[in-house]
């Protein structure tokens, strides 16, 4: 496996490709992580690994007003779940979950097809509050299953 892509970023608060040789946008590590691109950004001051920073940010840029995932309970809660006792179960727990729901998405599309009636090529989309619906069932389908997984703590 080759090493990932170095992307510096300077006091100027630009982002530097190492490979491409030119500056680029959180839209452009945004392609680079949908294109499964491995990258690490580096502060150019320091060589620090701020490469999580700079993937908080481009969720946040994705969490527009039109295009959410992330609730704001949901986000409530994580911020409260920092710091504390169960810090490394929560993460390890939301990283497990969102492993398997990738697992699973051949599941979820099959669902979602199901409900608006179209082909696997897709077809216009549903309503979010339906698409919020099925995700929740969805979780919870995996949490059944992820249960049965489960040795017996008794």
């Amino acid at each position: 496996m080759s090493e990932p892509r170095v992307i510096k970023k300077y006091p100027n608060r630009r982002l530097y490709d190492t490979v491409e040789s030119r500056y680029i946008t959180l839209t452009d590590v945004l392609r680079l992580v949908m294109d499964r691109i491995e990258f690490v950004v580096v502060d150019k001051k320091n060589n620090a690994d701020i490469t999580r920073s700079i993937l908080l940010q481009v969720i946040s840029e994705q969490e527009q007003p039109t295009e959410q995932i992330l609730t704001q309970d949901f986000m409530i809660q994580l911020i409260r779940a920092h710091g504390g006792q169960l810090q490394d179960l929560v993460g390890g727990y939301l990283e497990q979950s969102m492993k398997q729901f990738m697992n699973h998405q051949s599941q979820a599309r099959e669902r979602v097809n199901a409900v608006i009636g179209a082909d696997p090529a897709g077809a216009p989309g549903i309503p979010a509050m339906r698409m919020r619906e099925m995700g929740r069932e969805l979780a919870r389908d995996m949490s059944r299953e992820a249960d049965k997984d489960r040795p017996d703590s008794k």
